[in-house]
């Protein structure tokens, strides 16, 4: 799964820094299940007083849940949505992606979200392969 770079964003990465914007708009355009993902539980975390939301939901395709994952395991592009969406992001398998408050970073909520014993109690025999 790769970004789709559009040839004036390419010619600015070849001449010098890129604007945040253009890179958060080409991860947007080509990666639109994981900007979606992401998209929704921002606005969930945003919309309420929790210290944060988290996706559920697998993705309902191979394509997809490859899009999760390569924008998940870039930190550029990881980086680069936190920034965008105002939170800390934080990921468990192939689909439970969360988004966190900065002032939750490192709360008890937080560690066991990211702990070891968090991941293995958010597994199952369904996942396996995820």
């Amino acid at each position: 799964m790769s970004l789709t770079v559009p040839p004036d964003l390419l010619r600015s990465a070849e001449s010098g820094p890129v604007d945040d914007d253009a890179f958060v708009s080409c991860v947007r355009d080509s990666l639109p299940y994981a900007w979606q993902t992401v998209s929704r539980v921002a606005a969930e975390l945003a919309s309420s007083d929790a210290e944060f939301a988290d996706n559920v939901v697998p993705p309902s395709t191979e394509e997809e849940r490859g899009q999760l994952l390569r924008a998940l395991a870039s930190d550029a592009i990881r980086s680069s949505l936190e920034r965008h969406f105002g939170v800390k992001l934080a990921f468990q398998n192939c689909h439970r992606v969360a988004a966190f408050r900065h002032s939750a970073v490192d709360s008890e909520t937080h560690r066991r979200f990211i702990s070891v014993r968090g991941q293995l109690l958010n597994q199952s025999p369904e996942l396996r392969n995820c």
